[in-house]
């Protein structure tokens, strides 16, 4: 897709021209040969303007002591959104950035293609919920900006959706966007948190589904970007339970995003009477799930301290008494009703991947619980998006289970013994579990080749059977090939890489290479289908996606060796699928880049400090790169049971020494990097993406662009308008194919 510079060529050609013009003896006069017409000159096409020079960040030096060591910040200043001189230089690297990326070679022809599959007519269900013969989901319809809320009769009948709501309809620009939704037991109304611009700060609005009306009151800040949010009806729909963060008064304003509570609902009365619950005596990094038993009506609660991945369990009996079951230091990490007023719990203690419990809830002691299913080969996956991978049917105990990347669905009888597996397509993950009534049960299966699908389960006769939920691909997926290979990281530790790549392609080394990873918070990287990922291989780009340490794909143990002080093997890791991909043909540093966000774009910028040698090209979103800092914001508060703290002297010293910011070093020669941060993330600051752009434009020592482009109408992705998600992507497709030379 490379493009001849016109306006080059013609002054060239003229240059030529104009060679040897002095003068000269008069020519031999000759009969005058036939004159043909001169040809039309070709139009000049002018060259681009060149982009407006990126702003210099003045140096303002503060220094922090740690545990006795001095560090430098010089650009602390670019942490305050509200200065007007962080404004400026903030619009004036938006304008640099814009400038180079608008005049990129293939532009156009990217953004056709972007907009043809972002934009195709395909619908995606997810998150389903049934509540009597009806059954909820999320759908991605585009060309709609925000995936809506719909209510079909069944499975196999999605065209009989109806729109429950629509963004578009409170906000034609996808401003708006929905957090999540709960119906109530009997289906006839629906609690939906709506939040604006990205930020997360979601409201409870109520609907009534017959009529798809709004009605009673709006409970507020039901949800945060820190802590999340969660709701249980009543079984009679009089009214629910809500997480509920602190009102004007009761805090201080820095500890509005924490405190997280319980409060109970009755619809028709004022918010201000809301009755109190439980959870005044939880950490101030609490983040509450809630699950009810319409049946029983007892309430669960599950308390996660921080984003480390430890847990309190509660359960709320109909006389609305409150009993523990466990305790941070329990090991158990998910919960479920099941029959016979039995818990079925997932405990890590003393096993690392997982396993089973039942626990009686006329006792609710662990000491009394039976071991359902010891701890095996494979992990436990124990949630999708707060979303619970364990079912319990009336006969059956549904558990998905972690193969180092992908997934796979195993069914128990409750005594243990298991049953024959469904079979699935190899490299494919499972997403979601969603009983239906008895022993039927849907769920949501995808690969890196084929799109997400729906398909009826039944525990008992073990059948599987494909239903109408599918979404169709705007794209041909044929000519994909997928391998699982293993690099060898610097500790001897197997780290999985996913390849996926066009059929038959030759391994010379020669081919462009995009690696993605993550490695963090116990997150399964499983496989799922990307249209997107048509863009890359077309042109022949090799797309990987690394199993690194930090997750969970192995187990506890392999989140463990990448979190807190441990969190250097995930760069390891990384570097260690960057070499294999170069030793084994499939590219070369010159041809090479990398991709990730979040704890992601932290593992871009300690990969780009530690080994500039490595890629030639940097895409970064909303990354962590302060990582002495980074616990003064709200979110990172709720980070330090994952990375730690500079307070920890160990911990500091660990964090000191991968901090990307702090490791930029002068004159060093670093790779392209694109940067991109959204202005409403309440999950990581922005600033860790202004000051890591301001340390990097001072010291690089190559003339490669460093560049950031900041949204001001995004946040940390979720809830981004179908618009500025194409916008977005057609700058990283174009930044990319630039530098790889595509």
């Amino acid at each position: 897709m490379r493009l001849t510079h016109r306006p080059a060529f013609l002054l060239w050609t003229l240059a030529l021209a104009l060679v040897g013009c002095g003068a000269a003896p008069p020519p031999v006069q000759q009969p005058a040969p036939a004159v043909e017409p001169a040809p039309a000159p070709e139009p000049v096409v002018e060259a681009p303007p060149a982009p407006p020079p990126a702003p210099v960040a003045a140096l303002r030096p503060v220094t922090h002591s740690y545990h006795g060591v001095d560090v430098v910040d010089p650009y602390q200043w670019l942490e305050n959104p509200d200065d007007p001189q962080v404004q400026a230089w903030s619009n004036g690297e938006n304008a640099h950035a814009r400038g180079v990326l608008d005049s990129l070679p293939n532009r156009e022809a990217i953004q056709a293609r972007v907009q043809e599959i972002l934009s195709a007519p395909t619908r995606r269900h997810y998150a389903l919920a049934v509540r009597g013969d009806r059954i909820f989901a999320m759908e991605l319809r585009p060309p709609h900006e925000q995936p809506m809320v719909v209510v079909m009769p069944d499975a196999d009948h999605p065209d009989d959706a109806r729109v429950l709501l629509d963004p578009a309809t409170l906000d034609a620009q996808g401003g708006i966007a929905v957090d999540w939704f709960v119906p109530s037991a009997d289906g006839h109304r629906i609690a939906i948190s709506l939040s604006h611009g990205g930020s997360e700060r979601g409201d409870v609005h109520v609907y009534d589904v017959d009529s798809g009306e709004q009605i009673n009151e709006v409970i507020e800040h039901v949800n945060g970007g820190t802590a999340g949010g969660d709701l249980a009806w009543m079984p009679d729909g009089s009214g629910f339970f809500y997480t509920r963060y602190p009102r004007d008064g009761e805090r201080e304003a820095v500890d509005q995003d924490f405190y997280q509570q319980l409060y109970f609902h009755r619809l028709g009365t004022d918010p201000s009477a809301d009755r109190y619950e439980i959870g005044r005596d939880f950490p101030r990094i609490a983040e509450i799930q809630v699950q009810l038993d319409a049946a029983s009506g007892r309430l669960l609660l599950m308390v996660q301290k921080g984003d480390g991945g430890e847990y309190q369990v509660h359960l709320r009996e109909r006389n609305g008494r409150w009993k523990q079951l466990s305790d941070f230091a329990d090991g158990v990490v998910q919960a479920s009703f099941g029959p016979a007023n039995d818990l079925y719990v997932v405990s890590r203690h003393d096993a690392p991947r997982g396993k089973v419990l039942r626990v009686p809830i006329s006792r609710m002691r662990l000491a009394r619980a039976t071991v359902v299913i010891p701890e095996g080969e494979n992990s436990i996956v124990t949630e999708f998006w707060g979303l619970p991978m364990l079912v319990a049917t009336p006969t059956r105990l549904l558990i998905t289970y972690q193969l180092g990347g992908p997934s796979e669905l195993r069914v128990f009888d409750l005594s243990g013994h298991e049953q024959t597996r469904p079979e699935l397509p190899p490299v494919s993950a499972i997403r979601q579990i969603v009983p239906i009534a008895g022993e039927r049960v849907l769920f949501r299966g995808e690969s890196f080749v084929a799109p997400p699908a729906w398909m009826a389960f039944d525990a008992s006769s073990l059948a599987v059977t494909p239903t109408a939920l599918h979404e169709s691909s705007p794209v041909d997926s044929s000519t994909w090939e997928v391998r699982r290979e293993f690099a060898t990281s610097a500790d001897g530790t197997r780290v999985p890489l996913n390849i996926i790549m066009p059929r038959g392609m030759a391994l010379d080394g020669s081919a462009p290479c995009v690696l993605n990873g993550y490695g963090g918070y116990g997150v399964n990287i499983e496989p799922r289908f990307r249209p997107l990922t048509d863009l890359y291989l077309s042109h022949g780009v090799v797309y990987v996606i690394a199993n690194l340490r930090g997750g969970a794909e192995f187990g506890e143990a392999w989140h463990a060796a990448g979190s807190l002080t441990n969190k250097q093997n995930v760069f390891d890791d990384f570097t260690a699928g960057l070499r294999y991909l170069t030793e084994h043909h499939y590219t070369s540093p010159a041809r090479q880049a990398i991709i990730g966000g979040s704890n992601g774009g932290l593992l871009m910028g300690a990969t780009l400090v530690q080994h500039p040698e490595l890629v030639h090209a940097v895409v970064s979103f909303v990354g962590i790169y302060d990582m002495l800092r980074v616990e003064l914001s709200p979110n990172g508060a709720f980070n330090v049971t994952e990375f730690g703290s500079v307070n920890d002297e160990a911990q500091f010293q660990a964090l000191h020494a991968y901090s990307p910011y702090h490791h930029v070093v002068d004159g060093t020669s670093y790779p392209a990097t694109l940067f991109l941060t959204g202005a409403n993330d309440p999950r990581v600051e922005p600033w860790h993406s202004r000051k890591m752009t301001a340390r990097l434009q001072a010291a690089q020592g190559g003339d490669a662009p460093i560049l950031l482009r900041t949204s001001d109408t995004s946040g940390h992705g979720i809830g981004t308008a179908l618009s500025e998600e194409i916008a977005e992507n057609v700058d990283v497709f174009s930044f990319l194919f630039a530098q790889l030379g595509v």
